[in-house]
């Protein structure tokens, strides 16, 4: 067990320091959690930082699923067999460039549900959630003889709200679940920060990217002598489409020295990325929507492929001396592989493939993406007008992320939830010019979800549409096809190929090789791997290729590609990282 004497820690009667470095493993795939933690402890850390994904454990109330890579269980023990203590974030929200913060979108279905505060509903779910989550962890814990050694409560609650009964709630349902190690808060130094976030009893620890010297001193108000940590102390940043990639921080090295100096304890934010696989990233919104990229490399001290950096080896040696351990040999680099170009000589489209992939829904007035159980991915709004319309604008309630307007199976237009044009700024949202017709006219939305915010004031981000007018008329009955795309393995080819089209391919590669998809030539989509959702691209950049970890490989495979834009006819897979 970790205790704390005169303001340091002691572990086992001894003198002891946390060094630890954040791995998460839900975005990295099982076969590669050895290595990574290997060259984590080979580094000098003695601990490993993750948070959990309440999204992906929870998908659906009250359904939970902790196989493969959400095997958190598997994870702690691989750690554990490698003398790695672990530092547990279960939230319940998590920021962490993720989804809506790690919260389920199921939480948004009826929109009553108060998130982050003292909501009894929403208390009640982090209750159900925290149950399950420490029936498989809880052995786990120090205080049960594991090597788990802290847990936190909450996540950086004093940048969202000041709700300290909530805050007390989280740590009750702790209570209840018998986590009886060291717990923590963390919190930006600053005061209005700490002021919300920080708890009486409760370690208080700080997250930053610089500035070590002068951070702590705002904690020295609360009179506590408690050991020193940051919690995260960020060694890069993440990206956002259409934006620059960030490079690892400058600074980062000489701030490590420091800490270590100063018997600061720390947490390495990030020590390896990973990748928001699938449809998992998430988005921020200060003043504009801005969705985060499929890679989470973040600049860590790993790359997103689990390679060594400048920075790893500065640290490395950095860490050795300080303990006095000889550095050893490190672990082999991953192995790369080039595959090739890949001709993609089937196509389907999405309009052909609605009753393989979607699910239909009458709907009297659209609603949002989560009303009608669905959490990432498409959804489908489709609506006949009938009547006399001379030319007139038809706009849109609360459009998020990427709308097509298709009439009469045509693109109409395209709308973009980060920008603006003309026509949406003289309406105040979304609109579009329509031509006169008289009679019947198909009307149809497809909407692209890019990520739920997941950090600030607008989380409560309900996707889809909320409501459509033709000039002021409301327009009702719709049907609506969710198209969450979680397996599209009985996607018909042939047909038609009108856009959103899916393409696919065949290759065959190492299964012990890691390699890249680069998406040159194409403007917006998903790309799958044998089934595995790789996650999405965009020709806005700044990232250009999608990481294939080779594990997911076998002699002969497939790629799909769902393109909702412009396509070329092949696909070039090979051993170039390209983030930016």
């Amino acid at each position: 067990m970790l205790t704390i004497d005169d303001g340091k820690f002691f572990k086992d009667g001894k003198r002891h320091r946390i060094w630890s470095g954040a791995i998460h493993y839900f975005r990295t795939l099982p076969e590669y959690w050895g290595d990574r933690l290997r060259k984590l402890k080979a580094a000098g850390f003695n601990t490993v930082e993750t948070y959990t994904c309440w999204n992906l454990h929870e998908p659906r109330k009250g359904r939970f699923d902790f196989s493969g890579r959400l095997d958190i269980e598997r994870f702690i023990d691989e750690a554990a067999q490698l003398g790695l203590d672990v530092i547990l974030r279960p939230g319940p929200y998590i920021c962490a460039e993720w989804d809506l913060g790690g919260l389920p979108a199921w939480l948004l279905r009826d929109g009553t549900v108060r998130l982050r505060c003292n909501d009894p509903v929403f208390v009640g779910h982090v209750r159900d959630y925290f149950r399950e989550l420490f029936s498989r962890v809880g052995k786990r814990l120090a205080c049960n003889g594991g090597n788990v050694i802290a847990v936190q409560v909450e996540n950086e609650y004093g940048s969202y709200s000041n709700d300290k009964s909530y805050l007390a709630a989280v740590n009750g349902i702790l209570d209840e679940c018998g986590v009886d190690v060291l717990r923590f808060t963390s919190d930006g130094p600053d005061n209005w920060m700490l002021s919300g976030g920080a708890m009486d009893g409760v370690w208080k620890t700080l997250n930053f990217g610089s500035g070590a010297a002068g951070a702590f001193s705002s904690l020295d108000r609360f009179g506590e002598k408690m050991p020193k940590m940051c919690m995260e102390f960020w060694c890069g940043w993440f990206d956002h489409w259409g934006d620059v990639h960030h490079r690892q921080n400058k600074k980062f090295v000489k701030e490590i020295g420091y800490m270590l100096d100063h018997d600061i304890n720390f947490n390495v934010y990030m020590f390896h990325g990973g990748t928001n696989f699938g449809f998992t990233a998430g988005a921020n919104y200060a003043k504009k929507y801005q969705p985060t990229v499929t890679s989470y490399d973040y600049g860590a001290l790993l790359t997103e492929w689990g390679d060594y950096t400048p920075n790893y080896h500065a640290v490395r040696k950095m860490l050795h001396d300080a303990s006095g351990e000889p550095l050893g040999q490190l672990p082999p680099s991953p192995r790369l592989q080039d595959v090739g170009t890949v001709t993609l000589d089937e196509k389907g489209s999405l309009w052909d493939n609605l009753d393989v992939l979607g699910e239909e829904h009458f709907s009297p007035v659209p609603e949002p993406m989560e009303h009608y159980g669905q959490s990432s991915g498409l959804i489908l709004y489709s609506v006949d007008v009938k009547g006399e319309y001379c030319r007139s604008f038809m706009t849109f309630d609360d459009l998020r992320d990427r709308g097509y307007l298709f009439v009469d199976g045509a693109l109409h237009k395209t709308f973009d939830y980060r920008k603006s044009d003309a026509v949406s700024k003289l309406y105040g949202k979304p609109a579009a010019i329509i031509p006169p017709f008289s009679g019947v006219k198909r009307f149809d939305l497809l909407v692209d979800v890019m990520g739920h915010v997941n950090y600030g004031e607008h989380i409560k981000d309900r996707k889809g549409v909320s409501g459509m007018r033709l000039i002021n008329q409301n327009l009702t009955n719709f049907k609506v096809t969710t198209l969450p795309l979680d397996d599209v393995s009985g996607v018909k080819y042939g047909g038609s190929e009108r856009y959103p089209l899916f393409l696919r391919g065949k290759f065959r590669a190492d299964n012990d090789g890691d390699c890249f998809v680069h998406m040159k030539g194409f403007g917006k989509g998903v790309v799958w791997v044998n089934g595995f959702n790789l996650g999405r691209y965009w020709e806005i950049g700044p990232q250009r290729a999608l990481y294939l970890p080779g594990s997911l490989l076998k002699g002969d495979n497939e790629i799909v590609i769902l393109e909702l834009e412009k396509a070329k006819g092949s696909v070039v897979i090979d051993s170039r990282p390209d983030l930016g």
